[in-house]
């Protein structure tokens, strides 16, 4: 596990343009300079010992410690030590619909974008929980194996999109199936599988699997997406919509009904998502009923500071540009190190 002992320094890389801009904007100044001289090219025969390239290796020398330095200061580490930790937490396995009826704009910025964005504040939310992440369409997918890196989560889910599953449809029943496997063995703690989709396009036996999630002592609990009399799905960026094979603009409506009957069937709530925070507050308050128990977490507890090799890059870098000097030394004039 590698980590940064004090992120905030990273911010000092900012510096490294300005140093560039700088840089280029002395050249420029001293080139101009020269010229109120004379011709360029005659004032460099009165100046034989002055070398341009040496002075941009020293600034390049010069501006590559100072990149480093910024790392070392940033103080970069490795975990060397992996314990087991008990925390009193549940597992929550999220099943997110990434099919093309969830980019219809009903719910706005769209139902996907709405749907991370819930999950994102929601993940916030979590402190000694464990939080998987599923993603389907015609088929069903891991994308996040339950874990208790609320970073990693936070990560994956910001980077759904529809291509990720290349077969269209919603294949919720394969959802709660895979979700159902995905969960910890043997632990003792409440469970719940958190699915959200417009229920468009239904294919499968969602409510029998549903049924045997809640056998298991699974909850399901579903968000839905969309408004049901339905919106067209965006195509492109040129304000086309998809259209079918008779060229009529295809209409996308929330199955209410559907996702009132697997929730039902799962034991567990239905909340409609809108345009406020209502759902995301549904499902937080649910979460926070579920029984909580001791869950291993696996975490680094040891550090292993890694700045000595930085260290001693700026150390030679530092020494490489002192001894290259601005201008050419007579005695090895000739030779061409830097040609």
């Amino acid at each position: 596990m590698f980590r940064f002992a004090n992120p905030d320094y990273l911010y000092l890389l900012f510096i490294l343009p300005v140093l560039i801009i700088f840089y280029v904007y002395s050249i420029i100044r001293k080139r101009k300079a020269i010229k109120k001289y004379g011709n360029p090219a005659l004032l460099a025969e009165l100046m034989p010992d002055v070398s341009y390239k040496r002075q941009h290796w020293k600034f390049w020398l010069l501006f590559g410690a100072i990149a480093i330095v910024i790392f070392v200061i940033a103080g970069p580490q490795f975990g060397s030590k992996l314990e087991t930790v008990k925390r009193q937490g549940v597992e929550i396995m999220v099943c997110l619909d990434v099919s093309n009826s969830m980019l219809a704009e009903d719910v706005a910025p769209n139902r996907l974008e709405k749907s991370k964005q819930m999950l994102s504040r929601l993940t916030d939310g979590f402190v000694n929980d464990k939080v998987g992440l599923i993603v389907f369409a015609g088929d069903a997918f891991t994308q996040l194996p339950i874990t208790s890196d609320y970073i990693s989560a936070k990560m994956f889910l910001s980077s759904i999109n529809p291509s990720m599953v290349s077969t269209q449809g919603t294949a919720i029943g394969a959802a709660i199936n895979l979700a159902v496997r995905s969960f910890t063995p043997n632990e003792t703690s409440d469970k719940t599988i958190i699915l959200i989709t417009d229920g468009e396009n239904h294919e499968d036996d969602a409510i029998g699997a549903a049924k045997k999630a809640a056998e298991k002592g699974i909850h399901v609990n579903i968000v839905g997406m969309g408004q049901p009399n339905g919106s067209p799905i965006p195509v492109g960026r040129n304000n086309d919509f998809m259209k079918d094979k008779e060229g009529n603009v295809v209409i996308t409506k929330l199955n209410e009904q559907m996702c009132q009957e697997i929730a039902a069937a799962g034991q567990g709530m239905y909340v409609r998502a809108d345009n406020t925070n209502a759902a995301q507050k549904a499902l937080q308050n649910e979460i926070d009923k579920m029984n909580k128990s001791e869950l291993d977490s696996k975490i680094y507890s040891e550090y292993d500071e890694q700045f000595q090799m930085l260290a001693w890059i700026v150390l030679i870098l530092l020494l490489t540009e002192f001894l290259v000097l601005d201008r050419k030394n007579r005695v090895f004039r000739k030779v061409k190190l830097f040609s």
